[in-house]
């Protein structure tokens, strides 16, 4: 049992750091928390430089990372961040170290 929940916890961690690896996504992050942890995704796109099916892309892999939430509005979706599992996996992972 405890190494299924090792491996389940690696897995997770391996998800979240590779979606956390790309600078885009990680400015996708920080943008959300300084917007009240929500935007649209058309306010998201309009922030960066990249065309609409790359910002698309980003949005997915931090969805499918569960490093935020989609909630569909009318004919807009948005993305609210994740906070909380990003503290407890990436967060968790870094006090593993503190002294």
């Amino acid at each position: 049992m405890a190494t299924r929940d090792a491996r389940r916890e690696l897995a997770e961690l391996d998800l979240v750091f590779a979606c956390l690896a790309h600078a885009s996504r990680r400015q996708i992050l920080l943008s959300l928390l300084h917007h009240d942890g929500a935007m649209t995704a058309g306010e998201i796109a309009r922030r960066f430089g990249c065309s609409w099916p790359t910002t698309s892309r980003h949005l997915k892999q931090l969805e499918q990372a569960e490093l935020v939430s989609a909630e569909r509005r009318g004919r807009e979706r948005v993305y609210a961040l994740a906070s909380e599992r990003i503290t407890r996996v990436a967060g968790g992972w870094v006090r593993r170290f503190e002294a």
